[in-house]
């Protein structure tokens, strides 16, 4: 145990109701978490000196096994449905006196951190972990305090008790099956179970500020990426998998706030985590120069397999998952930027790979557009690259992450509008898919537009020019940008059918009015005004 676990290590775990366990180690250092790791036996090291450890049965979060406790605090304010699923207060307790009772005689690994770089709003973590790699996940994914705040941190704010090896008996427990992971909001517990998976553990603190912070402190929480120029301008960058995100937010020529998880306060933009975790399947040095560099002595990358013979990632092997991550702390990225808090944004960028070729490159949204496509979270699909498939298929998420969402993803689009009118931000709605047709007849947008549509959005070239309107959608897309063929700027002249066009413009605007129609009840009238005029079948 080093100088750090000497603090009240008895009183403290047994505050938790873990009592009699073989050992507790106290914020070990990460050499001495990658060494207990290798010793016994659960993770070796790369070449590049991470640690690469498999997290077992579970590669991926399980969100039909996530519940949330349903109690007085909860049971009005909680978007109750098949992504917030109730758990019973009573078998939480149950079932968290079991998972206790299955520690006891074991070695347990004890993290204390933080979430949120503004001090204002900093939420004290005490993770508990049955292995030294979740604990060194935890170490690099949450924010690290320093050795004096830590031995002022007698009871954190939030506890995580995460015992893989612990499977609930559905019966006995109230789970669906033998994993869960459970959040307790008024006891302030995440419990987690039966998975290794080190997702749930990011996913469940960011759940967490999903709810307190928009609830209780009246700031957006955000499932984003952001960035900052040398001038101090502040950008956000929302997207669902495939979009682009982390790639237009890599920009050498700006800090990196954060890659995943922030909050948007009065003053301020900033990170939630002090760390990324990244997937890394098809990983190159030359396609994500950031990511690759960063996999070295501290990171962790899981579920992966080695070139034959060597200790040398094949990251393009996805035989155990294509879920492929690595998790390590953002100072391993150079142009991070620390503390991670900037102002709030001038520019926000939802991106979308819209793979019905409808939507145009880059188009400005006015407020209510803006909440309108921020609750809808759309990007598409393609169905694969089989001979004769080439229709692609719609993917919507609210607020560009409806799993993690304890909220009406409503409440979020309004207080992103209060804030967006408040503070006269531009939001830009980017096309990073197709062009010219459909998957299987027009072509991806090529990067180097969307980074020149994306430069010009942020140096303001884009408030000198002249913008038309795009029927059905109803957007202001630009008609000229430095470096970008103007032809490209309205998707329907990218068609040589215009009518096929239309007709694909008719149909998409119909999928979007269609999957709003679970949220209608709750929209203002402005948010609905934005919609897409489109007529839905029954």
């Amino acid at each position: 145990m080093n100088e750090y676990g000497l603090k009240a290590k008895d009183a403290t775990i047994a505050d938790l109701g873990i009592r009699h366990v073989a050992d507790a180690y106290w914020n070990l250092t990460p050499a001495e978490l990658v060494e207990e790791t290798i010793v016994r036996g659960e993770g070796v090291l790369t070449d590049t000196g991470a640690l690469a450890v498999d997290t077992g049965k579970f590669t991926g979060r399980s969100p039909k096994d996530k519940f949330i406790v349903c109690d007085e605090m909860t049971e009005k304010s909680v978007w109750w449905g098949d992504i917030n699923i109730k758990f019973d207060a009573e078998r939480f307790d149950r079932l968290y006196s079991r998972v206790a009772a299955y520690l006891q005689d074991k070695t347990i690994y004890v993290r204390d951190a933080y979430a949120c770089a503004d001090p204002a709003y900093r939420l004290n973590i005490r993770v508990v972990t049955e292995s030294p790699w979740q604990n060194l996940f935890s170490n690099n994914l949450f924010l690290r305090p320093t050795k004096d705040e830590i031995l002022k941190t007698v009871h954190a704010d939030w506890n995580i008790i995460c015992a893989p090896g612990f499977h609930a008996n559905p019966e006995i427990d109230g789970t669906r099956q033998s994993n869960f992971a459970v959040i307790n909001f008024t006891k302030r517990i995440i419990l987690i179970g039966g998975t290794g998976y080190t997702g749930e553990i990011k996913k469940g603190i960011f759940s967490v500020l999903n709810y307190v912070l928009p609830h209780d402190k009246n700031v957006l929480s955000m499932h984003c990426s952001a960035n900052i120029g040398s001038k101090g301008d502040t950008a956000v960058f929302f997207g669902l998998s495939g979009t682009g995100k982390t790639t237009l937010s890599a920009d050498p020529n700006r800090g990196l706030i954060g890659d995943d998880e922030h909050g948007w306060a009065e003053n301020s933009v900033f990170n939630f985590e002090g760390g990324c975790y990244a997937k890394c399947v098809n990983l190159t040095k030359e396609k994500e120069p950031q990511i690759f560099n960063a996999i070295r002595f501290g990171a962790i990358v899981e579920n992966i397999e080695f070139i034959e013979g060597t200790t040398t990632v094949d990251y393009d092997n996805i035989s155990k998952t294509e879920n492929t991550r690595v998790a390590y702390p953002i100072d391993h990225i150079d142009n991070a930027i620390e503390p991670s808090v900037a102002g709030i944004p001038k520019n926000i960028f939802f991106l979308t790979c819209d793979a019905f070729g409808v939507l145009p490159p880059i188009s400005k949204l006015d407020a209510g557009q803006a909440m309108y496509h921020f609750i809808s979270g759309y990007t598409a699909k393609v169905a694969g690259t089989e001979v004769g498939i080439t229709e692609p298929t719609t993917t919507f998420s609210a607020c560009f992450g409806k799993a993690f969402l304890p909220l009406h993803p409503t409440k979020y689009a309004e207080l992103l509008g209060e804030k967006l009118k408040k503070h006269h931000v531009n939001v830009w709605l980017v096309n990073t898919g197709w062009s010219g047709g459909s998957y299987g007849v027009g072509s991806r947008m090529k990067l180097s537009y969307t980074r020149a549509l994306i430069t010009a959005a942020l140096n303001g070239e884009l408030d000198k020019v002249a913008y038309e309107t795009m029927p059905v959608f109803g957007l202001s897309m630009p008609t000229t940008c430095p470096e970008v063929p103007t032809e490209l700027l309205n998707p329907r002249n990218t068609w040589k059918d215009k009518n096929e066009y239309d007709a694909k413009s008719a149909s998409l605007a119909a999928k979007f009015v269609k999957n709003f129609e679970q949220y209608a009840d709750f929209a203002n009238e402005e948010i609905m005004n934005a919609a897409p005029k489109a007529a839905v079948s029954a």
